[in-house]
């Protein structure tokens, strides 16, 4: 039987496919739930779908989170905003990185919220003709962008630069996902610092328009923070930064989130070996038994990293495990499916995700690729067909 998916373009026939990552956009508006019920009433959610939607596919997401009552996004640079406003986007989009002056006829042009990352940059941008909607950035101890608290007259001299509209102001929480103390204490040192700007700013009667700091674990973690807006990014994504994090699974049941993303392939071959066969590239793997190989349609050009090679990392097939062997080659992989039956051309390989009443958790990837989940799912390949279902 031919199983279809509805995709938000067109249906898709998943036979067809080599590879595809199955989004749950149910799942997507249970982690939106949870988190407005950790946010303040009158605080919005920023959907943040910078690096394609960590993987989900950009458009499609944002698509879907506007149709259940987000206004804000959040992307990383001016070309993925120009795409979320090309596929019909209407909210406010906020650029979050660095855009050159240059373009800045296109940030008019597209309605598009830009990151002024520090005085000088704004002083700049403002010297080119239009006015543009900008948020300001504050750095409270991540030294990646934005003015610091000692440079408090320098911040306000932006609000009077012409042909610059601020709507709003933010910060960014970079060791909030961590329970040591230290960390902790850090954190906390972030809010005074980003608390001291915005008072002196609004001791001036300066219009600050939307002020946010909160992001996934300022909003999991440090819910006494009451701002307009909160940027949730890897939880909307309903898994942990860390893949060795256990902040979000000692939630409260109510609170858990749950992951959006499978990530499948199908089997290519099935072959029978002997003792003493070399298996892929190099002397990675040579058979210590009579094995069957099934060769896989994925490889790390679609984004499964070829760091998890001889880390004995385990995919499903039919509801059993098989362990990959041998290098990841670019576009196939070879698993041991020894002791899995009926193993036949066709099937469907979970290399993450649900597959029936089993589930093996985007972490395990990450963990052994030794890396971080955001990474495991934005580094998915655009070979790498969405399909979308509810």
């Amino acid at each position: 039987m031919v199983a279809k998916i509805y995709n938000s373009k067109k249906e898709i026939d998943t036979s067809k496919l080599r590879a595809f990552a199955e989004i749950n956009l149910s799942n997507f508006k249970h982690n939106i739930e949870v988190i407005s019920n950790m946010l303040d009433e009158n605080c919005e959610i920023v959907g943040v779908v910078k690096a394609n939607a960590y993987g989900h596919g950009a458009v499609e997401v944002a698509t879907y989170f506007e149709s259940i009552g987000i206004k804000h996004f959040a992307v990383a640079c001016i070309s993925e905003a120009i795409e979320l406003r090309e596929g019909n986007i209407k909210g406010e989009i906020i650029v979050l990185g660095y855009t050159p002056v240059c373009q800045k006829d296109e940030l008019i042009k597209y309605d598009l919220t830009q990151t002024l990352v520090n005085s000088k940059y704004a002083k700049e941008l403002s010297e080119l003709p239009g006015t543009v909607k900008c948020h300001v950035a504050l750095n409270t101890g991540m030294n990646r962008i934005g003015e610091n608290r000692e440079h408090i007259e320098d911040i306000k001299s932006i609000y009077n630069l012409k042909d610059i509209h601020v709507t709003g102001i933010f910060s960014h929480l970079c060791r909030a996902d961590s329970k040591v103390e230290e960390d902790i204490l850090f954190t906390r040192k972030q809010i005074e610092n980003f608390d001291y700007i915005i008072d002196n700013l609004e001791k001036e009667k300066i219009n600050l328009g939307e002020v946010h700091l909160q992001n996934s674990y300022g909003i999991t973690s440090y819910r006494e923070i009451h701002r307009d807006l909160a940027r949730p990014g890897i939880i909307l994504y309903g898994v942990p930064c860390d893949p060795c994090d256990d902040i979000l699974s000692k939630l409260p049941e109510n609170e858990q989130f749950k992951p959006t993303m499978s990530l499948r392939c199908r089997v290519a071959m099935v072959k029978e070996v002997g003792v003493g066969e070399n298996i892929g590239y190099g002397n990675n793997f040579i058979t210590p038994r009579p094995m069957k190989i099934a060769t896989i349609t994925i490889g790390y050009a679609d984004g499964f990293s070829r760091a998890v090679s001889k880390k004995d990392f385990k995919v499903l097939i039919n509801g059993q495990f098989g362990r990959i062997i041998g290098n990841v080659c670019m576009d196939q992989t070879m698993v041991d499916v020894t002791d899995i039956e009926d193993v036949k051309e066709g099937d469907i390989v979970t290399l993450f995700g649900e597959d029936g009443e089993y589930y093996l958790p985007v972490n395990q990837l990450s963990r052994l690729s030794g890396t971080i989940t955001n990474e495991t799912l934005s580094c998915i390949g655009s070979r790498v067909e969405r399909v979308y279902h509810y």
